[in-house]
Formats: C-alpha cells, structure tokens, sequence
C-alpha cells in the first residue's frame, strides 16, 4: 500500500489538490469531495504509469501539522 499527503485548497469557485511527493499530479473539482476523488483516481493513474514505464514509486516524505499563534490584542505591526 502506497499512502502520500494531499493538499486540497479551495480556490475561489473550485477546489484543487496536489501531493507535494508527486510532482505533476494534480486534480480539480467543484467541490472538497470531489477534488479529493478525483485527485484519488489521479493517483492511481501516476502510480500505474510509473510501474509501467518501470520507475520507482516515491517514497512519502511529506508530512502536515497545524501550528496554532494565540493571537495577541495591541501588537504593533511594523513595515
């Protein structure tokens, strides 16, 4: 089983995804959902292709965290 990181962001009337350890492999759509289907099949598809032109499968490297800032009241902003 291959598992790799995927990004979905929304983007303004659709969504998109990528996975940062699979250069070119992207997929739309007009919902999360179906970004995340698409980008699904999309995967499988640059996974088969990959065995069947022989090159290795990336390994997974990528990793995502959420960092929480409290936020703080009367900070100055500076240029």
């Amino acid at each position: 089983m291959y598992r790799f990181l995927v990004v979905i962001e929304n983007a303004n009337k659709n969504y998109s995804a990528y996975s940062p350890d699979l250069p070119g492999c992207v997929a739309t759509g007009a919902t999360r959902e179906e970004a995340e289907n698409n980008m699904y099949e999309a995967i499988e598809m640059h996974i088969q292709g990959l065995l069947e032109d022989k090159f290795p499968i990336p390994e997974s490297k990528s990793f995502a965290e959420y960092i929480a800032i409290a936020e703080k009241t009367g900070m100055e902003q500076t240029a």
